[in-house]
């Protein structure tokens, strides 16, 4: 009877202490998620939002603006997250090295950018690449070019400096989880391969990357997840210029909600846009990490 007893006061306290989080959960979670899909249904007409049927699911098909910026999100994933994981990965393999001096150093100085402000640096690299900038001014004087180059004002160069920029900030990031899933491995390993006469490059792509699948697998999803969330550098670096040519779907998201006017229905609609390709991303992405 006492160990029933004791059992009943347990799950008491227990509950009460988990019942804060699930009220938070339930207050900030799961009741804007609620009101959200429905606010996805329904559109604005005389000042109020009505209940609109698929009619902003029929707006998202034919809005052209929107799909182009599927294709621009979808971009940088393709050429950004692959850049920056391979970067990431082999800074954190030399920098594993534990004869490498001042490796300290060169982790500190390469995992900096992530805890710089995202406005902060994004406005930085707007100034360094503008036409007047740092970039070109040592491009000119070292009669690398003619005449400056208006990085921001061209739709590939705008793409560059976007790259450049996300690359620069979050492979400090990945790198940090390579190096701490890198000292997991047994040193051995490694001195075996080196006794069997395996150069630097076998050994990266027979013992270390098979190693790590776990770690990209993990980096891969979040890095997708981010880019697919991609707005502060296209909006302070280029303001999703030049002709929405770096306009992203989280971009085009809040211009519709507060710049435009304001259309919150059609805007949520859009965002389950990105709850739905992150999801279908993901899934892809562990089946084939499974494999």
């Amino acid at each position: 009877m006492k160990k029933t007893q004791n059992t009943v006061n347990y799950n008491k306290y227990g509950w009460f202490f988990i019942s804060f989080a699930m009220l938070a959960f339930i207050l900030f979670t799961l009741y804007p998620m609620i009101e959200s899909l429905s606010l996805s249904f329904k559109v604005l007409r005389d000042g109020e939002y009505v209940f609109g049927g698929l009619t902003n699911i029929k707006r998202l098909l034919g809005d052209k603006i929107f799909h182009k910026t599927i294709g621009n999100t979808f971009l940088f994933l393709a050429v950004q997250a692959p850049l920056m994981l391979m970067l990431a990965l082999v800074y954190a393999t030399i920098l594993n090295a534990p004869k490498l001096r001042f490796r300290t150093f060169y982790r500190t100085a390469i995992f900096v950018p992530c805890v710089t402000s995202l406005v902060a640096y994004s406005v930085l690299f707007k100034l360094m690449f503008a036409n007047d900038g740092i970039i070109n001014y040592l491009l000119v004087n070292l009669h690398l070019i003619e005449a400056p180059i208006f990085f921001l004002n061209d739709p590939f160069w705008a793409r560059v400096v976007i790259i450049l920029a996300m690359t620069w900030r979050w492979t400090g990031y990945n790198m940090m989880f390579y190096l701490a899933a890198l000292q997991n491995i047994p040193a051995e390993t490694y001195e075996a391969a080196r006794v069997d006469g395996a150069n630097a490059v076998q050994t990266l792509f027979k013992i270390t990357i098979p190693q790590l699948k776990p770690i990209i697998l993990l980096t891969t999803i979040m890095t997708t997840n981010g880019t697919l969330q991609l707005f502060d550098e296209p909006m302070n670096i280029t303001g999703g210029g030049p002709a929405e040519m770096t306009t992203t779907m989280s971009q085009y998201i809040y211009n519709n909600a507060f710049v435009y006017a304001p259309n919150f229905g059609y805007s949520v609609s859009m965002s389950y846009v990105i709850v739905t390709l992150v999801a279908l991303l993901a899934f892809v992405q562990f089946k084939v990490g499974k494999d």
